[in-house]
C-alpha cells in the first residue's frame, strides 16, 4: 500500500547542511506517520525523527535535536529531513519509514536508503 524512495544523500563538510527527501506513493499514504532512521557501518539502525500524519507532532532523537528538522508536504506525498550543523558521526545510510503509529517509531514500510557522508 505504501512505497518509499529516498533521495538527496551525498558528501558534505562538517558544519554543513544537507536535505533529504522521501517520495511516498499509495492510496492511504496520508494516513501514515513518517520517520527517518540511520545506520552506520557495523552499528545498529537508530531512530532519527518522526512526524505525525498531520505534521502537528514531531519526535527527535537527542543526538539530532536542534540540528535536524523533519517535515512533510502531503500535497506532494513527500517527507523531508533538513540536516544542519552536520558532524562526522552523522555519517550513515539514512532510511525513510512509514507506519500507523508515530510512537513507537513507524516501521511498517521502508525505503532503500541514501548514503550521507560527513567529512572533517
Amino acid at each position: 500500500q505504501v512505497q518509499l524512495v529516498e533521495s538527496g544523500g551525498g558528501l558534505v563538510l562538517a558544519g554543513g547542511s544537507l536535505s533529504l527527501s522521501c517520495a511516498a506513493s499509495g492510496r492511504t499514504v496520508r494516513n501514515y506517520a513518517m520517520g527517518w532512521f540511520r545506520q552506520a557501518p557495523g552499528k545498529e539502525r537508530e531512530f532519527v525523527g518522526a512526524i505525525s500524519w498531520s505534521g502537528d507532532i514531531t519526535h527527535y532523537a537527542d543526538s539530532v535535536k536542534g540540528r535536524f528538522t523533519i517535515s512533510r508536504d502531503n500535497a506532494k506525498n513527500t517527507v523531508y529531513l533538513q540536516m544542519n550543523s552536520l558532524r562526522p558521526e552523522d555519517t550513515a545510510v539514512y532510511y525513510c519509514a512509514a507506519g500507523t503509529k508515530i510512537a513507537p517509531p513507524p516501521d511498517d514500510y521502508w525505503g532503500q536508503g541514501t548514503q550521507v557522508t560527513v567529512s572533517s
